[in-house]
C-alpha cells in the first residue's frame, strides 16, 4: 500500500525541513532544532502536496474554496503556501485566490501593503509555513482587518506547540495545522 499524500508531504519534511543545532527563532526563543520549509513550500515534489494537503484540511474544517475566496500572509514564508492552495485548486476547478501581506506599506507605485486581488469584504485565511508563538500570521490579519477583509481562520503547515494556537484563538480566529512536532519525531 502507498503512503497517502498527508504521509509523503510529512516524510518530505522530516527528511528534507528538519535541521538539528541550536537556532533563534523569529520569535527570539532559542530551538535545538529548526523546521526550514522553505525546503518543502518551493520543492518541486513537497509544494504540489503542501496545496494538495492543505487544501484537503480546509475543506474538512467547512474553509474550502467554495467557503472561502482567498489565502495568504506574511511575505515570505506565506507566499509559496498560498501559491500552492491556489495552484491545487484551480486543479480541481476551483477559484481561490491569493495574496501577499507586506510587513510594512510600499512608498512607491500604488502604495498596497496586500498585494494581489483586492481583499475587502472577501472571506479569507491567513496562512503560514510554520508558526512559534502566531505573531507573524497575526501581523497579516491585522493587515487584513485593516483592509476590510473578513478573516475567518489561520492555516498552517507544521505547528510547533509552543502558544500560537492560543495566541491566535484569542483573537477569536480557528486555527489549523498540518503536522505538530511529534508528527515529526521531534517531541
Amino acid at each position: 500500500m502507498s503512503p497517502t499524500p498527508r504521509e509523503q508531504l510529512r516524510d518530505l519534511i522530516a527528511e528534507l525541513a528538519v535541521v538539528h543545532g541550536t537556532v533563534t527563532l523569529a520569535s527570539g526563543k532559542q530551538a535545538e532544532y529548526y523546521v526550514d520549509l522553505r525546503r518543502i513550500t518551493l520543492h518541486h515534489r513537497a509544494a504540489p502536496l503542501v496545496g494538495h494537503v492543505l487544501l484537503d484540511l480546509l475543506e474538512e474544517v467547512g474553509l474550502g474554496a467554495g467557503e472561502i475566496d482567498a489565502v495568504g500572509g506574511l511575505t515570505l514564508g506565506a507566499d509559496p503556501v498560498a501559491a500552492a492552495l491556489l495552484h491545487a485548486a484551480a486543479s480541481r476547478g476551483q477559484d481561490l485566490d491569493a495574496f501577499v501581506v507586506r510587513k510594512e506599506g510600499k512608498a512607491h507605485g500604488m502604495q498596497r501593503r496586500i498585494e494581489g486581488p483586492d481583499v475587502a469584504g472577501r472571506r479569507v485565511v491567513a496562512v503560514e509555513d510554520t508558526s512559534t508563538t502566531g505573531g507573524s500570521v497575526l501581523t497579516a490579519v491585522e493587515a487584513l482587518r485593516e483592509a476590510g477583509a473578513d478573516v475567518v481562520g489561520v492555516a498552517v503547515i507544521v505547528d510547533r506547540g509552543t502558544g500560537a494556537r492560543e495566541r491566535i484563538e484569542a483573537e477569536g480566529l480557528s486555527y489549523h495545522y498540518l503536522y505538530g512536532l511529534a508528527d515529526l519525531g521531534l517531541a
